[in-house]
């Protein structure tokens, strides 16, 4: 799960385009949106596309976006359980 949460980690750098953050920055329970990391709705849709591209992973609903985009544990549960890729 380790390997998971660290390839979530850089997959978010990469698709939301944060620069000067690195993915020992993120913490594991740290909040992705608004509080703690500070991603917004449209890194939300990115991070989704990424998903899509990189597991197989489609989230057609804002309420399953909403838990699984969460924090890293929880996005990394999420991953882990619906993967196609």
């Amino acid at each position: 799960m380790n390997d998971l949460k660290l390839e979530l980690k850089q997959l978010i750098i990469k698709a939301t385009g944060l620069e000067d953050v690195q993915p020992e920055d993120i913490e594991d329970d740290m909040a992705l949106f608004v509080e703690g990391l500070g991603l917004d709705s449209i890194d939300a849709l990115e991070l989704s596309v990424a998903l899509e591209t990189n597991f197989g992973i489609s989230i057609s609903d804002s309420d399953t976006a909403r838990v699984a985009f969460a924090t890293i544990n929880t996005l990394a549960e999420f991953v882990a359980k619906n993967r196609q890729k």
